[in-house]
């Protein structure tokens, strides 16, 4: 019967195993190398299209500073780390006793011994390997802090405790540590290592009889033992410096930075007597060279343990309670002092004092306040944070073209302006696919502007740049967007594909003429970007040739983080038109939290507000969150075609940035190299007022006794528009504050009492780079019972106007929208403008339909109740006229009780009104009719008669009668007049 079993019996054929052939040794051998290589190339090929970048952009110093720094902590820390730990087993080794006790302990371990004998080199090499490519590894990313270190310079300010420059706790501080506990490692690591070595061959026992450790032994990791317990002693010595920079929860203080009554008295003599501790209980380690004995040397370490519990930790708790607690004010007076001026000078408002501001009105005739509430401020209409739909309706042109969710304002021809580009929208193209995605749709097109403080007819911006090609106010320039906020893709340009340009009465096309980019004619270039971004059509597509250029990295905050990973990047980079071209300006702050006695804040809690909440694209990209030290060091810019970056230093000052250009030198230009027409459009940036106006609720206050009880603590007040909870967000205005002459293009925000709603104090900075007080807070502190945001926006929503509006448009099924609640002080009072915006089932945009005034003054003749009158009104002029009574303005409503019905509106010269809103429409075609043409004269003198022809229509009694409106039906068109609004004041902010 034949075997079943594949040959192995007696009568079946033999089958030899032997040996591969040499044709298959030599294929699994190649096969082998292919597959090593393909890993060191997969490795490989993310730093080389590193470098590429870095290369590309003219930062390479960047990327090899940093490179060679990592590496060089890798080397020196990895191969100190690998030779203490080598070096104490090697010595473990040769100082194990010749012959090892007869134990059933030894005999157990003779096995393990005897099983390593041949491979104890090996070993070794293999430990030490990898116990220092851990601590390398670890080394590397301290790469900031030696740089810090090697290159610091001084701040020229000493701490009022130890007398030492900034510098040290900044700088040399953190250094210090992380060579501490890299020190800590390498002993803790030496002990254990050396301990199992004496262990495996026999200079240590556990169960044997006799000794428990030989002599040799016993020296060596007493040695070990001494070596720690001395750098216990000079972290003890460094911790008395430390207290400087000393996070804890101090109520009245938050995130309190630096020494307290107990760190000054209980546990700064602590560390200095555990210090000398630690100095006698190391000498006795290292005495047991001599005395070979451990007696000594653990009674004082076990004094030590004890000294740390007593002295560290129980006597600061018994000065906390029975000295501190029971008079604290008093104990803390001090510190707190010392805490407020450290806090105020590290985040730039000590200069900031605050001014008593009585909220009641110094002008007492109504025509005066009006004619001053022209010249105020110019009142922005437009909302940058809603008017991007609008922005989106009417100028998208394409599908694949978009805009922010929140739009930018800045200024040109001395005028406030919402400004937008038309970036590139990758969801938006007609049909997906890699080509179209990556080659044939690369950029966006146009600036789009509109004027801030102006509506048409309808309620939609004055758009003074605007189509596709963009005409307007700026003139010629290059509108492509290869670098926005919303290019988060990367494109391949500059090739045999050619790319949409736009589309207007046929289809053209572009080839990107730019420097930006990575030339991709190298093959081995392409076979690195497939394997980087694991898309292998880079390799082989006929669509890449000579000329082909691959852009990446291409949002603005994107590209200054990777060329500068030292600066804390704004959340809100904006763009400008400079000299023919869209530049991306962008704010960066230097930035540390070892500033001592100054208190810490967390940037991305301090930053967020209304607008931020859920938007990463205004997050602050911050290089460390905890920080109690800031400066906007330097002002970025981003070319929007070619994607240049350019770093220009800004605070001259500025010791951080000092040091970090001393680490990088050549990145940063000087801040003589700004051009004045950059100049122009410079501003002061939201992320650092933010962070200085949440400081400002408390440190605006300079006595510590006040300071403590918290009786003068504000807080920043919610969105009263927004219904999330969230802060407030500053507003850019262009207005003037008391004792001003002229308006101030200005960042401003509110202030209201810890836990009330009425108003607290005003903040306003100078943010127009090109004026001399460029960057002065000014603090408004408010002494008189004034209404604050939330309790205007509350008294609006109760008029009887307000209430028919809202109903009337619910009724046309459209939704309301509450814009910007602008806050401006008016002689002595505070004036709050808001636009309210409405949006129709069949509209895609909100368009603006009302205007609401409220004027707030504290000086009430008849009563004790503040003087609060709210309007609400088809457009600025009207309101302004309605809230002061003049020129035959609707009285001031008051808030809709229940059962009563709302008043009418009387009626005056009908003809005289007809006329004049005839003559405002004319004005206004004829001042599109310019805008069109780019006609600035024109539209100069159209906007004058279309002011005249407004204020004619005041005087004639701006209002038609009203017309009831039953429930359901079909809402009046709000506003008889036109709603666009003049420019309130003839005065602008500088051009810089």
């Amino acid at each position: 019967m034949p075997d079943r079993g594949g040959g192995g019996g007696p009568s079946g054929p033999r089958i030899r195993v032997g040996r591969p052939s040499r044709r298959a040794r030599t294929l699994l051998m190649t096969l082998g190398v292919l597959a090593v290589l393909a890993m060191v190339f997969v490795m490989f090929a993310g730093f080389w299209t590193d470098w590429l970048w870095y290369r590309s952009v003219h930062y390479s110093s960047v990327f090899t500073t940093t490179l060679w720094t990592k590496i060089g902590l890798f080397a020196v820390f990895g191969l100190l780390m690998a030779l203490a730990v080598g070096f104490n087993i090697w010595l473990a080794h040769r100082l194990r006793p010749p012959l090892s006790a007869m134990s059933l302990e030894q005999q157990s371990l003779d096995r393990y011994r005897m099983g390593l004998a041949p491979y104890k080199k090996w070993v070794l090499l293999a430990i030490t390997a990898l116990v220092g490519l851990i601590a390398g590894a670890s080394a590397s990313g301290q790469w900031r802090t030696w740089l810090m270190w090697v290159n610091g310079v001084s701040f020229g300010q000493k701490d009022p405790q130890f007398q030492l420059d900034v510098s040290f706790y900044a700088f040399d501080l953190p250094w210090y540590r992380s060579l501490l506990a890299f020190g800590f490692a390498a002993a803790v690591l030496s002990l254990v290592a050396a301990a199992l070595t004496h262990y495996l061959y026999g200079g240590l026992r556990v169960t044997s009889p006799g000794a428990r450790a030989t002599a040799a032994a016993t020296g060596h990791l007493s040695v070990l033992l001494g070596v720690f317990v001395s750098l216990k002693a000079v972290a003890y010595w460094l911790d008395r410096y430390g207290l400087a920079v000393k996070s804890s929860d101090f109520k009245a203080a938050g995130n309190w930075t630096g020494l307290r009554y107990v760190d000054a008295n209980a546990y700064l003599p602590a560390k200095t007597i555990l210090f000398c501790i630690a100095v006698i209980c190391a000498v006795l380690f290292f005495a047991t060279l001599w005395r070979r004995t451990w007696q000594l040397p653990v009674i004082g370490f076990g004094l030590m343990v004890l000294s740390a519990i007593l002295i560290g930790g129980l006597y600061p708790a018994i000065v906390q309670k029975f000295q501190v607690q029971p008079n604290e004010q008093a104990k803390e007076a001090p510190y707190i002092q010392k805490n407020i001026d450290a806090t105020r000078k590290a985040y730039a408002i000590d200069g900031t004092e605050p001014e008593n501001y009585s909220g009641k009105s110094t002008v007492k005739a109504k025509d005066q306040l009006r004619a001053n509430s022209d010249t105020a401020a110019s009142y922005r209409l437009i909302d940058p944070n809603i008017v991007s739909p609008t922005f989106q309706q009417l100028e998208q042109k394409r599908k694949y073209y978009q805009f922010p969710t929140t739009l930018d304002v800045d200024r040109y021809k001395g005028q406030d302006t919402v400004v937008g580009l038309r970036e590139l929208n990758i969801k938006g193209i007609p049909k997906r696919n890699w080509i179209n995605d990556h080659f044939t749709y690369t950029h966006g097109y146009g600036a789009i502007m509109a004027a801030g403080t102006q509506t048409d007819a309808n309620g939609s911006p004055v758009f003074t740049e605007a189509g596709l090609p963009t005409t307007g106010m700026l003139g010629p320039y290059q509108q492509r967007i290869y670098y926005g906020e919303k290019t988060d893709q990367y494109s391949i340009v500059g090739g045999p594909q050619k790319e949409l340009d736009y589309e207007e009465n046929g289809e053209k096309t572009t080839s990107y003429e730019g420097k930006s980019g990575v030339n991709l004619s190298n093959t081995f270039n392409r076979a690195a970007y497939a394997v980087a971004f694991s898309e292998p059509q880079i390799l082989y597509s006929g669509a890449i040739g000579d000329g082909s250029r691959i852009l990446y990295n291409r949002t603005p905050k994107e590209r200054v983080e990777a060329v500068a990973p030292w600066l804390t990047i704004d959340g809100d980079a904006y763009p400008a038109v400079v000299g023919g071209k869209i530049q991306w300006i962008v704010d960066a702050y230097t930035t540390t939290n070892g500033y001592p006695y100054a208190s810490r804040t967390t940037l991305g809690d301090t930053t967020a507000d209304s607008l931020t909440v859920g938007n990463q694209q205004r997050a602050v990209v911050a290089q460390q969150n905890q920080v109690n030290y800031i400066r906007n060091s330097v002002k970025a810019t981003v070319d929007a075609y070619d994607g240049t970056v350019t770093l220009y230093e800004w605070d001259t000052k500025d010791p951080v940035l000092k040091t970090w250009m001393k680490a990088f030198p050549d990145t940063v230009q000087p801040r003589e190299s700004i051009k004045p027409d950059l100049m122009q459009h410079l501003r002061y940036p939201q992320d650092m007022f933010k962070v200085q106006r949440e400081l400002l609720t408390r440190y605006h206050v300079k006595d510590p006794a006040q300071f403590y009880s918290g009786s003068d603590a504000w807080q920043v007040p919610d969105d009263p528009t927004n219904k999330d909870g969230n802060a407030v967000p500053p507003y850019y205005l262009s207005m003037k504050m008391p004792g001003d002459k002229q308006q101030q293009f200005s960042l401003t925000t509110t202030f209201t009492p810890n836990g009330r709603p009425n108003l607290g104090g005003f903040m306003a900075v100078d943010a127009d780079a090109g004026s001399k007080d460029y960057g002065r807070i000014r603090l408004l502190r408010v002494t008189s019972e004034v209404p604050g945001p939330e309790q205007v926006q509350n008294k609006l929503n109760s008029l009887p106007s307000v209430a028919t509006f809202v109903r009337d448009m619910k009724g046309a099924d459209s939704d309301i929208q509450y814009g910007n609640l602008l806050t401006v002080p008016l002689d002595g009072g505070f004036l709050y403008v808001e636009p309210v915006y409405a949006q129709g089932r069949n509209a895609h945009y909100p368009l603006l339909k009302k205007v609401a005034v409220s004027y707030v003054d504290a000086d009430q003749p008849d009563g004790d109740t503040t003087k609060d009158t709210t309007v609400f009104e088809d457009n600025l002029t009207d309101a302004l006229n309605a809230v002061f009574g003049v020129d035959g303005a609707t009285p001031p409503e008051q808030p809709e009780q229940p059962g009563t019905k709302p008043p009418t509106t009387p009626t005056t010269n009908d003809a005289a009104l007809k006329q004049a809103i005839a003559d405002a429409q004319k004005a206004m075609d004829d001042g599109e009719a310019a805008l069109q043409k780019g006609d600035w004269t024109a539209y100069g003198k159209a906007q004058e008669a279309l002011q005249d022809a407004l204020q004619r229509a005041a005087e004639a009694g701006a209002k038609l009668p009203s017309t009831d409106q039953k429930p359901g039906g079909t809402a009046p068109k709000p506003g008889a007049t036109p709603s666009t609004e003049p420019t309130p004041s003839s005065s602008a902010s500088p051009a810089g």
